[in-house]
């Protein structure tokens, strides 16, 4: 239960957002800008960091959300999700995605974390500066939704099956107002994270 008022049962920041529409907009439209593009990082690159960074924050909602759209997008690849969302050094995904990984991980420590060594590897394993770069503001720009999620205590689904419908919805058309003001797609049966 959230700990005000938010005069709605939306989960997560669906529900901070419908209580808000003014703070909604922006973030609405900063979510949409990091996430839901594929101008050098692809779109599932661009969720799997929000995951890594939900996780690293222990945002049960955010995580689980952003992972699900990630598994959208790679074909409902749950064991790779799963391992990237964790940090499992094992995950079958590109040098240049771990070392991005690991300046998202920086991030979340916070800004000065992050040392000319860490963005030298990056680009070593193939990073330009507009991944890098995209990379930080996704790490930075979670751990304020995270923290906006966890701070107001958002209602926070546990059944995993409620998150593929709305990944679905969120992958096939971004983020904007319809995150909080349509109801929850119904959808089948899938296995979740």
């Amino acid at each position: 239960m959230p700990y005000i008022d938010i005069q709605n049962d939306l989960p997560g920041i669906r529900g901070l957002m419908a209580f808000s529409p003014h703070t909604a907009e922006p973030m609405g439209l900063l979510a949409n800008a990091l996430l839901h593009h594929s101008d050098g990082l692809l779109a599932a690159e661009r969720e799997l960091i929000a995951a890594h960074v939900s996780y690293l924050n222990d945002c049960f909602y955010c995580q689980h959300s952003h992972a699900e759209i990630a598994c959208y997008y790679l074909d409902g690849d749950r064991q790779l999700v799963d391992q990237v969302r964790t940090g499992d050094d094992q995950a079958a995904i590109s040098p240049k995605l771990k070392a991005l990984l690991r300046v998202a991980a920086k991030v979340q420590q916070g800004g000065k974390a992050v040392q000319p060594a860490d963005i030298e590897l990056s680009r070593k394993e193939g990073a330009t500066d507009k991944e890098i770069h995209d990379t930080v503001l996704i790490a930075a720009a979670f751990c304020m939704f995270n923290r906006y999620v966890d701070g107001l205590g958002a209602t926070t689904p546990a059944d995993l099956g409620s998150y593929p419908p709305r990944a679905k919805q969120v992958a096939e058309n971004g983020y904007g107002p319809h995150i909080f003001s349509t109801s929850q797609p119904a959808g089948p049966s899938v296995k979740p994270l």
